[in-house]
């Protein structure tokens, strides 16, 4: 026994070894940890049960039966977060580059499979050069069967990718299927293509990080939700992710300890809008002092920066977040924001989250680049993502509905559940100038007139109680309040059962 006993202990070192010193040494000098150092400080200490540690890759072409080394490149297994239970994968750079093997797949396909059984969150640590080479078909076989079961396991249990070094060609897909892709500033990129390739096919000249770095994909693709300094802040900050997350679509929201009070009024939203419509403000602060203790998670907080995403919590429970940003674009919705705030309501809605809107929008983004890019059908993706939402959902209008922007945010007309307006909003199909010169045509060249007919108007229609008199609000409340009309709204709707009718699956406007 003892001699066995020996052997499994060596066996073990082997393994944990990886690529061997040279390679870790080699690593760690890119600012980069390896697969099991970004595991220990993810999970909880100690929690971290391994899968298949001992498995090696079955290829004898080129040579590679002569170079066999224990887990064949990636890491896998479960542990905890803060005590909640979550499956791990981790590709292993120092072992043929992280590259996938038929056997390196299998490895991965594993864990999925017992993710979803097991109803609980995975995610997966990225550091490799795609395909395995010298195995040619079966590693693109491995490939597919890891993106179908993305696929199975997508609005089923939370899958979270983070991109912690080079993730090229068929790695990317596995990643792009998944709910939140996050990325290591500098250290990672990610592209179908690399920059060989591109030069080849299209002469363009261009560095990884200009083809797919963390600043491409968090501003101007939109790949990524969120970008990281180093490894370290990356995985404490996916501790903290999924703090936010329910394990599955049928668990509870996860429920955590709160100080702050929700009774006590803040005086200081009354004077958050300007008086002056045309003046921005930081819709960030209105969430800030709606949610518990000011803890907000920013969904892409580069891109779109016109609408805000992300989760906060009241009274404990998670809550997810839309609002119009007036500091960028004065909040307007363009094709980005509508496709950014889309596929954050949907994903809310998957996991029984309920939604917050702050309205603040003056309508659609005019003009030929929009018209020529989809704006139509990407607005429509966002009066989707609200329409066939059945989750608990919370409007409130700080100041313009304006046209079909008002529809889309939540309105009451796509079943939005408790739809409150500031005193200072105002809900109109235009703003009161651009209506004016519509409606009092012939009058256009009389600035008297126009001047009463836009003060006529603004008294008229630019009020929240021309709405309420409709129902199309349910109360007009103070700033003060709103944390308090939140959160007893969220409790009031905490039992809400609505279901859509039956349906294999629907056809959002992609």
């Amino acid at each position: 026994m003892k001699d066995v006993l020996i052997e499994l202990e060596r066996r073990r070192a082997n393994a944990r070894a990886g690529g061997g010193q040279k390679r870790t040494d080699a690593q760690h000098s890119k600012g980069k940890l390896t697969a099991r150092e970004r595991i220990e400080i993810f999970l909880d200490e100690g929690s971290f049960e391994e899968f298949d540690m001992f498995v090696e890759h079955r290829s004898t072409d080129f040579g590679m039966e002569k170079t066999r080394i224990a887990g064949d490149g990636v890491v896998t297994g479960w542990g905890t977060v803060n005590g909640r239970t979550v499956f791990v994968f981790a590709k292993d750079f120092t072992v043929f580059g992280g590259s996938l093997s038929e056997a390196h797949a299998e490895k991965v396909m594993k864990v999925q499979d017992m993710a979803l059984k097991n109803r609980a969150p995975i995610i997966g640590f990225y550091d490799a050069g795609g395909a395995r080479i010298q195995e040619g078909v079966a590693a693109l076989g491995g490939y597919a069967e890891i993106f179908q079961r993305n696929v199975l396991a997508s609005g089923v249990i939370p899958q979270i990718s983070v991109i912690m070094g080079p993730c090229a060609g068929g790695d990317v897909y596995s990643p792009a299927i998944t709910d939140f892709i996050f990325m290591v500033r500098d250290t990672s990129y990610m592209f179908v293509t690399g920059p060989d390739v591109v030069k080849t096919v299209t002469n363009e000249s261009v560095t990884s990080e200009e083809l797919g770095g963390a600043s491409i994909h968090t501003t101007k693709s939109s790949i990524a939700d969120g970008a990281y300094d180093n490894d370290v802040e990356a995985l404490l900050q996916m501790r903290r992710l999924i703090d936010f997350l329910p394990a599955s679509n049928t668990a509870a929201l996860p429920e955590i300890e709160y100080q702050q009070s929700v009774t006590e009024p803040d005086f200081s939203l009354d004077r958050l809008v300007p008086e002056n419509a045309n003046k921005p403000y930081d819709v960030k602060e209105l969430i800030l002092k709606t949610i518990d203790e000011g803890d907000f998670f920013e969904i892409q907080e580069s891109f779109a920066r016109n609408i805000v995403t992300g989760f906060g919590r009241i009274e404990g429970r998670t809550v997810g977040f839309v609002a119009n940003q007036p500091m960028v674009l004065a909040g307007v919705l363009d094709s980005d924001a509508s496709r950014k705030a889309a596929r954050f309501v949907r994903f809310c809605d998957c996991f029984n989250i309920p939604i917050v809107t702050f309205v603040d929008v003056p309508g659609f983004l005019p003009g030929t680049a929009q018209e020529y890019g989809g704006l139509i059908k990407h607005g429509a993706k966002l009066l989707f993502a609200y329409g066939e939402a059945t989750v608990p959902k919370i409007t409130i209008i700080t100041r313009k509905a304006f046209g079909g922007a008002y529809d889309v945010m939540a309105s009451k007309h796509l079943r939005g559940d408790m739809n409150y307006a500031w005193p200072s909003a105002q809900i109109a199909v235009m703003g009161a100038k651009g209506a004016v010169e519509i409606i009092f045509r012939k009058d256009i060249d009389d600035a008297e007139k126009i001047a009463a007919h836009t003060r006529m108007y603004e008294e008229r229609f630019l009020s929240p109680f021309v709405a309420a008199e409709r129902g199309y609000v349910d109360e007009v409340i103070m700033p003060h309040s709103t944390r308090l009309r939140v959160a007893r709204a969220l409790k009031l709707l905490q039992n809400k059962d609505l279901k859509n009718p039956w349906k294999k699956h629907d056809n959002i406007p992609l």
